[in-house]
């Protein structure tokens, strides 16, 4: 995992967003780094109204992280 975050600075918003959301998915990777277990809480959490919410609160912070370093895309 090492550098797998070179830049914030994203061609499109799209681009951005999908940043966000890789961001969120090395955040959960790293905190469990163990597969299985991971695998085996997915079920428990797609499932779960709050954890989708959370899920998109913990993306949208990144997303207004990586939207800051591209100056808007203005």
């Amino acid at each position: 995992m090492d550098n797998w975050l070179s830049t914030l600075i994203t061609a499109t918003p799209t681009d951005g967003y999908n940043l966000a959301v890789k961001m969120s998915r090395v955040a959960v990777k790293l905190t469990q780094g163990d597969a299985a277990i991971r695998d085996k809480l997915r079920p428990d959490y797609a499932e779960n109204a709050d954890s989708l919410i959370a899920v998109s609160q913990v993306v949208a912070t990144h997303f207004a992280t990586v939207a800051a370093a591209n100056g808007y895309w203005k």
